[in-house]
């Protein structure tokens, strides 16, 4: 069998990293996968960049000017919505031509336009739509948060009613006629796409993202703090974001946390982007790592942590509570999305109330003076290779690849 993957990055960002280890969980199983992507940063030969990748990158751009024209020239939120109003045709290319199925992930931001998805449904070929947010199933959204009528035609939003409604009958029209499966990476996320009136009738399961624990491991903490230039001693509370600065990843819970937890030996480390913006906010002593891509690099972060703390606002199913979980590294984070799937409350972990830095700081206290820290840590290793395994997600996506595909050719 052959699959083409398509994603917008190869690198950047949690859905192409899922994408990639996908890619490399299905080579490693018997399925020939190629990527294709806009954005290439590596030399795997599996992955190809599109040919018109500057041409992907000005459809962005008219994107965001067509959004930033219709939300009356305000700027709030103009990253945060997408309309996939261009993109290319990647209908002609040798890669999909040549592949059995293909398999959609994050395809904003230029890649494909709705008009696009649907010659490729238009082309008879299986297709796969793995959610990595619940933009697939609304109008213009990536996050719902509170919205409470995100399902129906999001006439509801307070941005641009004409602007969604609009795209939501663009989405209605790709799919008339046409049947995908779509793939949610938590329960959650599958539980909020059948809210969706827009995908009614469309298969919707649910597989988590892989994980390579031979990369992702338990390692040397005091060698790891060495390389990393931080403290051999004292317990490191740990925060990761692309954008250390995005508010919906909570990090004002934390820093309200950490007043609150009474760690006296406790240091906070803080790896994404703009992360030495929040060093001075911290009552804990802190440490900005700044941006890092070197995956070897991320694991020593990893590596060195004794806790992860990520206070989302909203999530599906996080690449960095997996990755830290196979460090053998105990999690914290608020009940929503896919967050409390990942973290088994008092096994693996600790899942807080909702928005209450009170209880984000009595996790940060009972993981780091009162539970048996190696039983966490250990249980965390369980949870991983029986749930995020390369070997245990590509068999689910196999099975749902001959699902498809059969179904195409009854």
């Amino acid at each position: 069998m052959r699959v083409l993957i398509v994603n917008t990055s190869e690198r950047a960002g949690g859905a192409a990293v899922a994408a990639s280890r996908l890619l490399e969980a299905l080579n490693n199983n018997g399925v020939k996968a190629k990527m294709l992507v806009r954005d290439k940063q590596t030399d795997n030969l599996c992955v190809v960049q599109h040919p018109q990748q500057r041409r992907l990158r000005w459809a962005f751009l008219w994107e965001r000017i067509v959004i930033w024209i219709r939300l009356y020239l305000r700027r709030k939120r103009l990253f945060e919505i997408d309309i996939a109003n261009c993109g290319a045709d990647i209908t002609r290319l040798p890669e999909f031509q040549e592949a059995n199925v293909i398999h959609l992930h994050w395809v904003n931001q230029g890649m494909l336009s709705l008009k696009q998805i649907r010659k490729i449904l238009d082309t008879g070929k299986p297709v796969i739509w793995t959610m990595h947010d619940i933009w697939p199933a609304t109008a213009i959204c990536h996050l719902t948060l509170d919205c409470k009528r995100f399902e129906e035609q999001c006439d509801a939003c307070r941005l641009s009613n004409s602007l969604a409604t609009k795209v939501w009958r663009r989405k209605q029209q790709m799919l008339e006629g046409k049947h995908m499966t779509f793939v949610a990476c938590s329960e959650w996320l599958a539980g909020e796409a059948r809210k969706s009136a827009l995908l009614k009738g469309q298969t919707i399961v649910s597989i988590p993202n892989p994980i390579d624990t031979h990369v992702f491991r338990p390692g040397d903490r005091q060698a790891a703090r060495k390389a990393l230039g931080l403290p051999e001693d004292g317990k490191m509370i740990l925060f990761v974001s692309q954008r250390a600065t995005n508010p919906y990843k909570g990090m004002q819970y934390l820093i309200e946390a950490c007043g609150k937890s009474h760690l006296g030996d406790a240091f906070v480390a803080i790896l994404g982007g703009h992360a030495e913006e929040l060093e001075s906010r911290l009552p804990l002593k802190s440490y900005a790592l700044g941006y890092v891509n070197d995956e070897q690099r991320i694991v020593q972060v990893y590596q060195a942590a004794n806790v992860f703390v990520l206070p989302s606002l909203s999530e599906n199913l996080p690449n960095t509570i997996m990755e830290a979980m196979a460090c053998g590294v105990p999690c914290l984070g608020f009940n929503i999305g896919g967050i409390p799937e990942e973290i088994e409350h008092l096994k693996t972990g600790y899942v807080a109330a909702y928005r209450d830095a009170e209880d984000l700081a009595h996790g940060l206290h009972w993981i780091l003076e009162e539970a048996d820290y190696d039983t966490l840590s250990n249980a965390c290793l369980h949870h991983v290779a029986a749930c995020y395994s390369q070997q245990s997600v590509a068999k689910r996506y196999i099975e749902v690849y001959e699902n498809q595909y059969c179904h195409h050719h009854l």
